[in-house]
């Protein structure tokens, strides 16, 4: 039985500190939709959605009253489009975009992942189409998300993926220029993406998933800052090891809650649970915001010395919490550092504590990687794609998941400001140092190996 004072701590944390379920996302294994017609293929693509999402919003909307927990989003991922696809061509590909877009909104849910190719270790005909469609399928669709995955631990990196993606990115720039660029926004590359991941852009259902899941995507940045100010406050004399402590203990709960809230959806729905995802993802609310921790936690400005541990121990203390409540944690689950969605870090860049390469050192410990990061939009392609390949060498020697979601804003230069409006907030547009100095490195292709731990059993 839960204590009085865990209640009222709880009541707190919901009300006071923005605890939210901040995703509940159903996952969809779509393969058996594949058609020689496209009529035919995204006549049983929206049929399938329909009929397995169409009470989502619904059951989100009552489990959550029914706790007092807010659910912010509600979403669809399927299966990876490039098997959809192969045998098709680009035409096919945004028609299917479209299937999906108006099945989401159909469904009245948020967004759609899955619009995904998995090119780690070499580009298949569907692979192909999916990421030559990407212009146009993220310009002309609201709700489609898109995520590619260049590299793994045990393929390495694919680098002629990795060198087309950064034209390809251009591309989308271009092609919603006048957003911003925001297209791109709807865009992850990935080193290891997770097969059950309810987080957008990046959400598909993996293989080896069942026909369909609910997978939990719980959001507590603001829960553990404002456990560590309680904390700080009573005056103790306190060591790291005793605000990792801290942190660990908010995050079971919020674990907890989430868990509670997806197991339920996923009864009525009559689905299988996946996982739980606590991710300390934020979002442009004062309070609610990754960067404000690493201030409590003695960082005064975010990108000196320090941050880079800081982070460490905030994702580290985040996944042994989410673990010990639960035995259905994954997806990401740690840290996450998008700069345009966090105030205190869009802050920072604009000041100038906080740079691409800082950012970069940041994320070899947390649980994504150049997240939401808007670059100057004649930033060369060769140059695009070899902060991709930074990254995914981060995600593939050290065994985790790393992801690029970078934004080219059209006509930018480095310290203008750009709005994405909502949850993606507005953030100074970085500086890229040395453009262009990487470009006959990227230009020789092939495929990086995987290091040595990638051949261990």
């Amino acid at each position: 039985m839960l204590r009085t004072d865990e209640i009222l701590s709880t009541i707190q944390m919901l009300h006071a500190e923005h605890l939210d379920v901040r995703s509940v996302t159903l996952a969809l294994n779509v393969e058996d939709c594949v058609a020689p017609s496209v009529d035919h293929l995204c006549r049983k693509l929206r049929q399938k959605i329909v009929s397995r999402a169409s009470r989502l919003v619904e059951i989100c909307q009552r489990v959550g009253a029914k706790y007092g927990i807010p659910v912010i989003n509600k979403r669809l991922a399927i299966s990876p489009a490039a098997a959809l696809l192969a045998g098709h061509g680009r035409s096919a590909a945004l028609a299917v975009a479209k299937t999906l877009d108006d099945a989401a909104a159909e469904c009245g849910v948020d967004f759609v992942g899955g619009f995904t190719a998995l090119v780690h270790k070499g580009i298949t005909a569907g692979d192909e189409v999916v990421i030559q469609s990407l212009p146009d399928v993220l310009a002309q669709t609201q709700r489609v998300c898109a995520s590619v995955n260049v590299a793994s631990r045990r393929a390495g990196i694919n680098m002629d993926a990795v060198h087309q993606m950064g034209h390809v990115l251009l591309r989308i720039a271009q092609a919603t220029a006048d957003r911003g660029g925001f297209g791109c926004a709807k865009l992850v590359i990935f080193a290891n993406i997770p097969e059950d991941n309810p987080f957008m852009a990046g959400a598909h259902c993996g293989a080896g998933e069942p026909e369909a899941a609910v997978n939990i995507g719980v959001s507590g940045p603001g829960v553990v800052g404002s456990a560590l100010k309680r904390r700080l406050a009573l005056g103790d004399k306190l060591t790291l090891g005793d605000l990792a402590e801290e942190i660990k203990i908010t995050s079971f709960r919020v674990t907890r809650v989430g868990e509670l809230i997806g197991r339920e959806v996923a009864k009525e729905l009559g689905v299988a649970f996946g996982i739980v995802d606590l991710s300390l993802a934020p979002t442009p609310m004062v309070g609610d915001s990754v960067g404000e921790i690493l201030r409590t936690l003695g960082i005064e400005r975010i990108g000196a010395p320090g941050s880079t541990a800081a982070i460490a121990m905030l994702n580290d203390a985040v996944k042994k919490g989410g673990l010990f409540a639960s035995s259905s944690v994954g997806g990401l689950s740690g840290a996450f550092i998008p700069v345009s969605e966090d105030a205190a870090l869009a802050e920072a860049v604009g000041q100038g504590h906080l740079v691409l390469e800082k950012l970069e050192a940041m994320t070899s410990v947390c649980s994504v990687g150049l997240d939401m990061i808007a670059i100057p939009g004649d930033t060369p392609p060769e140059t695009i794609a070899a902060i991709i390949a930074d990254e995914m060498a981060i995600g593939v020697v050290n065994d985790k998941t790393t992801a690029c979601r970078l934004i080219p804003v059209p006509g930018a230069k480095a310290g203008d400001i750009v709005n994405f409006g909502g949850l993606f907030g507005s953030t100074p547009v970085i500086e890229v140092r040395n453009p262009g100095a990487s470009s006959a490195f990227v230009r020789f292709g092939g495929r990086i190996p995987a290091p040595v731990h990638s051949l261990k059993n």
